[in-house]
């Protein structure tokens, strides 16, 4: 006999910026209790999935939950008790019926997205499985290399660094296990270097260092030391992924704006470019929103000329939706997608963009927000779904750690089933 739902109640708690998010509680007919808690970012797309928001300025400076928390107790909760969450597709598809909206603004994302993820975790505990081989099958024994955040600037940090994340990727590590050490001594090393240098070694919102560089450039400069500091090899033990999140500097008048580093505004063509020359000098194996959301162009451009070489990410661009993910395909804009559960806002629309990716031949990044909580649901579906790449911050903060050392529980329970390899290109291929 499947288990039941029983009861689903949602509250208001902090994410790690001390903003208001949402977590759900679900209790199943066997006594059996799971919760599931929900991010928020920062540097946000503008066709993600609704974020709902009280604006009640006289709390949280109105960013409180409690419409969104109200809506999972009055609304979701009543259609919900009695079902079965292994019929997460069915029940997802129920939430969206609810909602009625095509980006969940009458429910918010941050509702629906809570209690699509604690049915999931409710069916994985309810079939005695853990989370990853619940919603992966047998076949989920591929851990993903982390993106480790070590350098932070944009809307990340408050310094004169223009792009917003720069981070290494320990693409020549045996195991997880191996990469997690790899990344960490990176981190370690470059604290060093940043205090030697007399920078500022206090983080940013995901955990990476956030020093007032002299240029962009110098943060590659600085990583490639720390990367030999910890005694690896750049390009061969580990490369470097940029995150520009470009649409944050990018102006009303079609240029990129490098205002806080000091750089002048530039043409499409001419960050391409630059992307170019940092390709020829640094062991770069992945750019993620090098230029606007809206740029579909450039985007096909820096394809074509920079796609055989090096992983070009969408992440604005595509929202993790699959209408804007069929256009980035047709369109050859990318050949990888980020993929943050809370953008669309369902597990099922999850599964079904990384299903396109899959179909496309393309890679794929489950990725963190910069308001996150201790939950690691994300480690768990970034095994299930098998794209071999995680991005969830730094080798600091808890919340971050969180998600490294549920990583680090379901290698050890995979044992010798466990697989780990990257299928980057090489660093400076041409």
């Amino acid at each position: 006999m499947s288990s039941r739902i029983s009861s689903l109640f949602a509250q208001e708690i902090l994410d790690s910026r001390g903003n208001p998010t949402v977590r759900v509680h679900l209790t199943l007919d066997s006594g059996d209790r799971v919760s599931a808690s929900v991010p928020s970012g920062a540097s946000t797309g503008e066709n993600e999935a609704v974020e709902l928001r009280d604006g009640d300025k006289s709390r949280y400076g109105g960013k409180g939950v409690r419409k969104a928390v109200a809506n999972v107790d009055d609304i979701i909760a009543p259609r919900l008790i009695g079902l079965d969450p292994t019929k997460q597709a069915e029940i997802d598809a129920l939430l969206l019926a609810l909602d009625g909206t095509p980006n969940k603004a009458k429910l918010g994302a941050n509702a629906i997205l809570g209690v699509s993820m604690a049915v999931a975790r409710a069916a994985a505990l309810a079939s005695k499985l853990p989370l990853y081989a619940y919603l992966g099958g047998p076949g989920a024994t591929r851990l993903p290399v982390p993106m480790m955040n070590i350098l932070n600037g944009g809307k990340h940090a408050d310094n004169s660094v223009d792009f917003q994340e720069f981070m290494v990727m320990p693409i020549g590590a045996p195991t997880f296990a191996e990469a997690l050490r790899y990344g960490a001594e990176t981190f370690h090393a470059l604290a060093k270097i940043l205090a030697k240098q007399g920078y500022a070694t206090s983080v940013g919102d995901e955990g990476g260092f956030a020093p007032n560089l002299k240029s962009n450039e110098e943060a590659c400069e600085v990583i490639v030391k720390a990367i030999e500091a910890a005694g690896f090899k750049p390009g061969k033990d580990i490369a470097i992924a940029l995150d520009p999140a470009a649409s944050s500097f990018f102006t009303e008048k079609g240029t990129y704006n490098l205002a806080k580093s000091g750089q002048g505004a530039k043409s499409s063509d001419e960050m391409i470019a630059l992307y170019g020359h940092w390709l020829d000098a640094y062991p770069i194996v992945s750019i993620e929103d090098g230029l606007d959301e809206n740029d579909w162009a450039g985007f096909a451009k820096q394809t074509a000329v920079q796609g055989h070489r090096i992983q070009i990410v969408g992440d604005d661009i595509f929202v993790t939706n699959p209408v804007f993910v069929r256009r980035g395909i047709a369109a050859k804009a990318a050949n990888a997608v980020l993929i943050k559960l809370n953008q669309i806002g369902t597990v099922s629309e999850t599964i079904q963009t990384i299903g396109l990716c899959r179909e496309a031949g393309w890679r794929y990044v489950i990725s963190h927000r910069s308001g996150e909580t201790e939950d690691t649901f994300m480690a768990d579906f970034a095994v299930a779904m098998g794209g071999g790449q995680i991005k969830t911050g730094s080798a600091s903060r808890s919340e971050r750690i969180a998600k490294y050392n549920r990583l680090l529980e379901i290698e050890n329970e995979l044992g010798s089933a466990a697989v780990f390899r990257s299928s980057l290109p090489a660093p400076g291929a041409r």
